[in-house]
């Protein structure tokens, strides 16, 4: 092969590369957007693949639970959120959109189901099925994943994650817990984990968005 051979194939390559490089810089990383896309759902939080642990029972809806009130209007004084991620024999469970929330409720399908309405609102709350948890409250209250649950109308309990039954492993923040799981505190970003039976999973995390 000639050096004039050689220094065409040299400079059709650096061509090459500077085309590609303009069109990235131009249009994005296809790459890129592509995961961001699956990620995202109506709180830029992933949804769990699995099916849903317990439908949300609403039958003390709207009376007070546990002293949380629920009010007209979402109660912005305290406003912060936390995770919550449930595994059932290492399978991923959704945690409902609507808790908390009372019926009729007002659905937005444009990026996954969101609730963004209804009668009225506890304290504690989900919009979306992806785990968050919306504290709301008129005041800075430590509020427990025991109400939260009671809210959801459903047992918690060492062995009994809703209808789900078997040994349960629990973690807070990555770390192992070991204390009742209805007294775990839920802080702002705070991410608990409940897995049920066996295989447990061992810890997962989530990134929060930036309007958490």
């Amino acid at each position: 092969m000639t050096k004039k051979t050689i220094g065409a194939i040299v400079a059709l390559a650096l061509v090459g590369t500077l085309v590609v490089f303009f069109s990235l810089a131009v249009n994005g990383s296809t790459t890129n957007t592509n995961v961001s896309t699956a990620l995202s759902g109506p709180e830029q939080v992933e949804v769990p693949k699995g099916p849903t642990l317990a439908a949300v029972a609403t039958a003390n809806y709207p009376n007070a639970i546990d002293g949380i009130k629920c009010e007209v209007n979402e109660q912005l004084v305290y406003h912060i959120h936390s995770h919550l991620t449930i595994f059932v024999n290492g399978q991923s469970r959704q945690i409902p959109y609507g808790i908390g929330m009372a019926p009729p409720l007002q659905y937005n399908t444009s990026n996954g189901t969101y609730v963004n309405g209804g009668q009225c609102f506890y304290w504690l709350h989900t919009h979306a099925a992806d785990g968050v948890i919306h504290i709301e409250s008129p005041t800075q209250t430590a509020y427990t994943l025991g109400q939260f649950f009671d809210m959801w109308g459903q047992a918690l309990k060492a062995g009994q994650v809703g209808p789900a039954l078997g040994p349960l492993k629990m973690y807070v923040d990555g770390k192992p817990y070991t204390g009742d799981p209805r007294t775990i505190t839920l802080g702002a970003h705070s991410q608990i984990q409940l897995d049920v039976g066996s295989p447990a999973p061992g810890p997962t995390t989530i990134t929060f968005p930036s309007s958490m």
